[in-house]
């Protein structure tokens, strides 16, 4: 097994670490670069936190770019997280946070939490990237409450030369892919020329959730596996380590 990480630069060490530990050959190319936004319609965003009754971070950049500013007081109000990496990066702050079930860390797990049962009439912020899923603001909404957003940060793709990365990859007997997001993934076949989607057909692809497997799926990759999350434990089950 030769595994290629294709985390955003600053993200992959984790996971590096463990496979480096089992004895397995991997390489970092990052398949998604992080971008804060600027601007007066953030600040006045960042300036509303502390009128809402529930906080969402969908993402350790979320509370980075949400939170890092030392002018503002940290949220006091109820914090939710996605998944284990967004919950110990409030937890580094001193943030109390409730995070999605282990077996299901995905927007959709923060669902099935019994405190965002009952939301009628409270005030939500979501915190996030730029675009995005809509189904947890539409359920929650659903649900009664009162839903809005505040994005912190915009994803892009690092410039990166097609012909070379794919050189590399193949140099180096890449047969295993760790995908964490749906950007990601779209990444990766806008990367990979026509000519080459059989050798990336070939390669085990992880995924982090359903959707993600579904868009898999749908691009024609066939060996698929979903992990229960994008954080580095789940991501090691879901390859049998």
């Amino acid at each position: 097994m030769r595994v290629l990480l294709t985390r955003p630069d600053g993200r992959n060490a984790a996971m590096a670490a463990a496979l480096s530990g089992r004895g397995i050959a991997h390489l970092v190319t990052p398949l998604l670069a992080v971008e804060p936004l600027t601007g007066t319609a953030l600040e006045a965003g960042l300036n509303r936190l502390q009128a809402a009754d529930i906080l969402i971070f969908i993402s350790t950049n979320a509370v980075h770019y949400a939170l890092s500013s030392r002018a503002r007081p940290l949220p006091s109000q109820a914090c939710y997280a996605v998944g284990d990496a967004t919950w110990q990066a409030l937890s580094q702050l001193g943030i109390a946070a409730v995070k999605a079930p282990d077996e299901q860390q995905q927007t959709e797990g923060l669902l099935t939490l019994p405190a965002l049962r009952e939301v009628k009439g409270k005030r939500i912020v979501i915190v996030r990237g730029q675009g995005g899923r809509e189904t947890l603001a539409e359920q929650l909404q659903a649900r009664g409450a009162e839903v809005s957003y505040l994005e912190v940060y915009r994803r892009v793709c690092p410039p990166l030369e097609p012909q070379q990365i794919l050189a590399q990859w193949q140099a180096f007997g890449i047969d295993t892919i760790l995908v964490t997001s749906g950007e990601i993934l779209e990444n990766l076949l806008d990367l990979v020329p026509k000519e080459l989607f059989a050798w990336l057909r070939a390669c085990h692809i992880i995924v982090p959730s359903p959707r993600v497997s579904a868009q898999a799926s749908a691009a024609g990759l066939t060996r698929v596996s979903q992990a229960k999350g994008a954080n580095t434990q789940a991501m090691l089950d879901a390859l049998k380590l």
